[in-house]
């Protein structure tokens, strides 16, 4: 495997961010925003001066609508697989957004929910490939992409972890698990189980990446700041 040489886009989607991931040998997409912003993620690819079919795949952290909202149309377009851990299949094919344990400010975006499900209609997303903790995907691509499962937000939550040859070179797309919005934390608004969800995260800081990029706020944590987080 040849040194990681890749370039990051955030691509505002919405609630969240997906990230297209650019290397010579072609494209992944982390996430997959609301539903109808596909547009965001094609208009950034021609803007590379690539085509959708450059788009590898498609990986889901976790099966709530702003994450998973646009990744069928994404799919028609590109002709990428869809990829989710198999605990959140279900939900993603219902076209689903499982809220489980509400605390905090998760109360008013609870109750938003059905509304935004009747006006966005979140399109049911049948998965291509079903992934499970420590799975490599099948890339064409200079890097190694692992799957670490850190359910807690949901039964299927992931990470991404994409990784180089040295120690420097490994970097966590790490969906709602967590944010960085005004300022750095862990998730604290829902978890089907609270407990797995705060060892999962410390299983994701045992990897001390070296830049973490969440799935709220633009800005990436470092390891140290990834650290500090409870």
């Amino acid at each position: 495997m040849q040194t990681m040489s890749i370039h990051i886009h955030p691509i505002p989607m919405g609630m969240g961010i997906a990230y297209l991931i650019e290397s010579a040998a072609g494209l992944l997409l982390v996430d997959a925003g609301l539903p109808h912003w596909e547009q965001a993620v094609l208009r950034r690819i021609h803007a590379l001066g690539r085509k959708p079919g450059a788009l590898q795949l498609i990986y889901i952290t976790h099966a709530h609508l702003d994450h998973y909202g646009s990744a069928a149309a994404l799919r028609r377009a590109s002709g990428a697989p869809v990829v989710i851990h198999r605990a959140d299949a279900d939900a993603i094919a219902r076209g689903r957004t499982p809220l489980g344990s509400i605390r905090g400010r998760g109360w008013l975006l609870a109750a938003l929910l059905p509304l935004a499900e009747r006006v966005l209609r979140p399109e049911p997303t049948l998965p291509d490939i079903l992934c499970d903790d420590g799975d490599a995907l099948d890339l064409d691509l200079p890097f190694a992409a692992t799957v670490l499962h850190t359910s807690g937000h949901t039964p299927g939550s992931s990470c991404l972890i994409v990784e180089g040859e040295g120690d420097q070179d490994r970097i966590a797309f790490a969906g709602d698990l967590v944010s960085n919005t005004t300022h750095p934390h862990g998730q604290r608004y829902f978890a089907h189980d609270w407990a797995i969800l705060h060892h999962n995260l410390a299983r994701l800081q045992a990897l001390h990446p070296q830049w973490v990029y969440p799935g709220h706020g633009r800005a990436p944590l470092d390891d140290a700041t990834l650290q500090r987080l409870a």
